[in-house]
C-alpha cells in the first residue's frame, strides 16, 4: 500500500494561557493508506508545524516534508524506518521538520500495526509489554500551601510517585524554593516518590542549581529534571559531579537521536527523558531507548498532553523491565481530558499497561473534540497550500 494522504487537525482550547501546560493546544495527524487510518501528535506549536508539511521548498535539504512522505509504500516497520531518514535527509534545513515529523511516524506505527492486527510494541520486537509506574506530573502551586495541597491531591488518588515542576521554581530564592520542596515531600508522604521539574530556568548557570541540591537530597528527590536547557552538556555534568543521591533528568528537548545520544554520553544524566512527539516520533524514540540500555541510563516518556501522545510515548520503551516509571498527565486541560476515546489508567498499584490492541490502541473522540478544532488556511501568492475547511468527522 502506499501513503494516500496526510491531514493536519489543529486543535485548542479558547483561551492559551502562558503557563507551563502543553496541553492547551494540540495537533493531531491523521494518514491515511490502503483504507487503513493512522493516528499521531506532534508535540508543537501547531500552526508553525503545518506550515513544515506545506512549505515551497527552498533548496535540496529544505523541502516541505509532504515531499518524503505521499505517495511512499508502506507495507513494513522497514518502510517507516525509510521514510523517516528521507524526512530528515530532504527536509535537513527545514527545522520544524522534526516535529511534523514525529506525529506522521507515529500515525504510520498506529496505521501499519492496524493492517497487521499487532500493537505497536510487539511490531518494535518486544515479546511483552511491563506494566509502568505513573508519577502524577503537575506544576508547582503558587505558593508552598497550594504545593502542599497539590501533593495531598495525588496521594490520595493513589500514586506512588509524583513530579511538581515549573511555575515558581526557580524565579526566587534557594530558600522559597526548598519550602515547596518540603511541602511536596509532607503532602505525598514518606513513600511516594519525589520528583523536581526546574524547567530549564537556569539556562547554563550551574550556581543556582548547586544550591537547591541540599534541599532536594534531604527530601529524598530521586531526580532534579532540566536544571538546564537541552544540550548544555559541561553544565549538566558539572551539577551531576557535585549531586550525592539526586540524579539529573532531562533529554525532552532534544529533536534528533544524536541530540539524545550527546546526553546520554555527556551530560551525566540517571535519566533520560523523550518525547516521541518531539524526537522524531516512536521510530527515534526506540532508537534511543536501546542506546540508553546499553549506556546504563533509564529511559522515561515525556508526556504532559494527551493519552493518544501517552500511548506513543509508552511504545519504545514498553518491552524494557528495568525501565520502570512512566510521566502521567494527573490535570491535562479539558481538551487533553476529552481527545480519546479510551484512557490508560493507573490500577490500584499506581501502574499503568499500554493497551494490548492493533496499533496505539487509542482513538481520538471525534465528537468531543470538534468545538476545539480551529480552521487554518495557508496562502502563498494567492494559491492556497493547506486548508482545513471542514471540521473532521
Amino acid at each position: 500500500m502506499k501513503i494516500d494522504s496526510v491531514d493536519f487537525f489543529y486543535l485548542s482550547l479558547p483561551e492559551v494561557r502562558d503557563i507551563g501546560d502543553g496541553s492547551q493546544d494540540a495537533l493531531l495527524v491523521r494518514v491515511v493508506a490502503g483504507g487503513q487510518i493512522g493516528w499521531g501528535e506532534c508535540e508543537a506549536a501547531p500552526l508553525v508545524t503545518i506550515a513544515s508539511w506545506n512549505c515551497p521548498m527552498s533548496h535540496s535539504a529544505c523541502k516541505p516534508v509532504r515531499a518524503s512522505v505521499l505517495g511512499q509504500r508502506l507495507e513494513s516497520v522497514v518502510d517507516i524506518r525509510r521514510i523517516n531518514a528521507l524526512v530528515r535527509e530532504q527536509s535537513f534545513d527545514l527545522l520544524q521538520a522534526d516535529h511534523a515529523l514525529s506525529g506522521i511516524d507515529i500515525a504510520l506505527w498506529d496505521l501499519l500495526g492496524k493492517k497487521l492486527g499487532e500493537p505497536v510494541w510487539r511490531l518494535l520486537g518486544y515479546k511483552r509489554a511491563y506494566p509502568k509506574t505513573a508519577y502524577a506530573s503537575q506544576l508547582f502551586g503558587d505558593d508552598p500551601q497550594k504545593t502542599l495541597r497539590a501533593a495531598r491531591r495525588v496521594a490520595r488518588s493513589g500514586f506512588l510517585a509524583a513530579k511538581f515542576g515549573w511555575g515558581p521554581y526557580g524565579r526566587g530564592t534557594a530558600k522559597q524554593d526548598a519550602d515547596h520542596v518540603r511541602a511536596a515531600r509532607e503532602g505525598l508522604g514518606q513513600d511516594t516518590a519525589l520528583l523536581v521539574d526546574a524547567g530549564t530556568v537556569w539556562g547554563d548557570n550551574v550556581a543556582p542549581a548547586q544550591a537547591r541540591i541540599k534541599a532536594l537530597e534531604s527530601c529524598r528527590a530521586v531526580w532534579l529534571e532540566e536544571p538546564f536547557v537541552s544540550g548544555a552538556l559541561d553544565a549538566y555534568h558539572r551539577l551531576a559531579g557535585r549531586c550525592a543521591t539526586v540524579k539529573l533528568a532531562g533529554g525532552e528537548g532534544c529533536h534528533n537521536f544524536h541530540q539524545a545520544r550527546s546526553m546520554i554520553d555527556y551530560a551525566g544524566l540517571g535519566y533520560v527523558q523523550i518525547d516521541a512527539g518531539r524526537i522524531g516520533g516512536i521510530t527515534t524514540a526506540k532508537q534511543v531507548a536501546d542506546y540508553a540500555r546499553v549506556k546504563g541510563v533509564r529511559f522515561v516518556n515525556h508526556t504532559f498532553t494527551t493519552h493518544l501522545a501517552l500511548s506513543a510515548s509508552l511504545q519504545p520503551y514498553a518491552g524494557l523491565e528495568r525501565d520502570d516509571l512512566c510521566e502521567y498527565p494527573f490535570e491535562p486541560s479539558a481538551l487533553a481530558r476529552e481527545f480519546t476515546t479510551a484512557k490508560i489508567l493507573p490500577d490500584a498499584n499506581g501502574q499503568v499497561r499500554i493497551p494490548d490492541k492493533p496499533g496505539l490502541g487509542i482513538e481520538p473522540d471525534w465528537p468531543a473534540l470538534k468545538k476545539y478544532w480551529v480552521a487554518v488556511e495557508i496562502k502563498v501568492a494567492g494559491r492556497t497550500l493547506f486548508s482545513s475547511s471542514r471540521a473532521p468527522v
